[in-house]
């Protein structure tokens, strides 16, 4: 967990897989301040993801309210109040029968099939919330133990580390995709390019609901106000940072031919970009390599030497020799140079 080291949640996914070799879990997911200021979700494949909308619903919430005592949706309540981490078992404030009742449970829990879970809320040192982390027990596993409760409190302050939010830096992102979207000023979709769509939903999730007739995410709507406060030499941008990595989106007034009364349409352009560290890590994973190799080849990859190498992860220069020609070994190269070319390979492959 030691390379996860570029921050923020577009790290969720490699940080929830290092994660997984301390503290075992079926799946698991986080709860972060959105670029909106609303609460956003990330969830990992499986039946959680079908009803993660559900869970922001707010017959939802008064129910999880009223059973568990706080929404998980209440990030700053969290942050003020919540220390360590926290078992589903000890947040329940009725009786099982009665949770189990519930409309948050029949309506998120039992579908979602996360009937065991372990949150911890994550704060900067300032005290700044970062996120919920969720780790997920399917009811067919065993329930967490106190060991596993301990394993994720020491690893506490690594993981508000890895998904604190940093300054967005060009020079360590490249882009992956683009994107349009036309809208009338009021934001009423036209026409949808078919790049524009996984991008949309990458970037506002279950709130990109335009196939279900529900208009644009607010944020995009601010974005068309800014746009009609504005003279025709500005263009409003809206940036966001979301799992599947950094988003850009750009407004800019289209002339209709046909209309002789100006602008009846605005372009939404949309940009992807991924940081190239988070693409490495992507890489790296899909090698299956066994930890020693997994660090080793993560900072021979990022230009370290040996010694520096063997620096960070705590060991002997001997030690990072022999486990350098373990890896290579392992991946049929001769030199630094063969390693590279490897994880670039894994590195053009598509990551979602």
């Amino acid at each position: 967990m030691a390379s996860l080291d570029v921050g923020g949640v577009r790290l969720i996914e490699p940080l929830l897989a290092e994660l997984g070799q301390v503290v075992r879990f079926d799946f698991g997911g986080l709860l972060y301040p959105g670029s909106d200021g609303a609460v956003a979700a990330y969830v990992q494949d499986g039946p959680l993801l079908d009803v993660v909308a559900e869970s922001f619903d707010p017959r939802i919430l008064q129910s999880e309210r009223e059973v568990l005592g706080r929404s998980s949706h209440d990030l700053a309540g969290a942050v003020a109040h919540e220390y360590g981490p926290k078992l589903l078992r000890e947040l329940i404030q009725v009786p099982m029968r009665e949770f189990q009742r519930s409309d948050f449970f029949n309506v998120v829990a039992r579908p979602g099939e996360g009937m065991e879970y372990l949150k911890l809320t994550l704060r900067t040192p300032q005290g700044v919330g970062v996120g919920t982390l969720f780790l997920f027990r399917e009811a067919a596993s065993p329930l967490f133990t106190p060991n596993d409760v301990a394993h994720l409190a020491r690893l506490e302050p690594h993981l508000a580390r890895i998904l604190q939010s940093g300054e967005y830096d060009s020079d360590h992102y490249e882009v992956h995709s683009e994107g349009m979207l036309v809208v009338t000023p009021a934001g009423h979709p036209l026409w949808l390019s078919p790049e524009a769509e996984p991008l949309l939903v990458m970037a506002f999730g279950w709130r990109w609901r335009w196939r279900h007739g529900a208009g644009l995410p607010p944020a995009l709507l601010e974005l068309l106000r800014r746009l009609d406060a504005t003279d025709l030499l500005e263009v409003p941008a809206l940036e966001l940072q979301t799992p599947q990595g950094w988003f850009s989106v750009r407004a800019t007034r289209m002339a209709a031919a046909e209309s002789p009364h100006g602008p009846q349409a605005v372009a939404l352009h949309i940009t992807r970009r991924v940081a190239r560290g988070a693409r490495l890590l992507a890489a790296l994973l899909a090698l299956d390599l066994p930890q020693r190799q997994h660090e080793l080849a993560w900072w021979l990859a990022r230009g370290l030497s040996e010694t520096q190498t063997a620096q960070r992860m705590g060991i002997s220069i001997h030690t990072a020799v022999y486990h350098r020609r373990q890896l290579y070994n392992r991946l049929g190269v001769m030199q630094r140079q063969e390693l590279l070319g490897k994880l670039r390979q894994g590195m053009l492959k598509p990551h979602t």
